[in-house]
């Protein structure tokens, strides 16, 4: 059976990131994130994706001893069964809803 494919971004969910972006610097990763992986591994297709160098962002995933749960690092956005990410809605069908959403929006490190 083929595994859902969950994209997972990287700041700000897999790391520390607090809004303070830095080109040359990625942030450790959050308590407990390479559990979350790896338990997300054993029944989906994990994919990281960022706006990150590729490469840069890759060296962070084995720095961190993350590559035997990830399937891919990528900066595109692929087909996923769910994304997860820091600064996302769920649109519910409802244009009033998502706008009022998005004039409240705050991201978790910042509440």
């Amino acid at each position: 059976m083929k595994k859902k494919t969950l994209l997972i971004d990287l700041d700000g969910v897999l790391n520390t990131y607090k809004g303070d972006y830095e080109k040359d610097y990625i942030p450790p990763a959050l308590a407990g994130a390479k559990e979350f992986l790896e338990l997300l591994s054993r029944d989906f297709c994990v994919k990281i994706f960022t706006s990150r160098q590729l490469v840069f962002a890759k060296k962070w995933v084995e720095a961190n001893g993350l590559e035997s749960y990830i399937d891919e690092v990528t900066n595109e956005k692929q087909p996923a069964w769910l994304i997860i990410d820091d600064r996302a809605l769920t649109f519910n069908g409802d244009y009033t809803d998502i706008y009022n959403k998005i004039i409240n929006f705050s991201v978790w490190y910042k509440n």
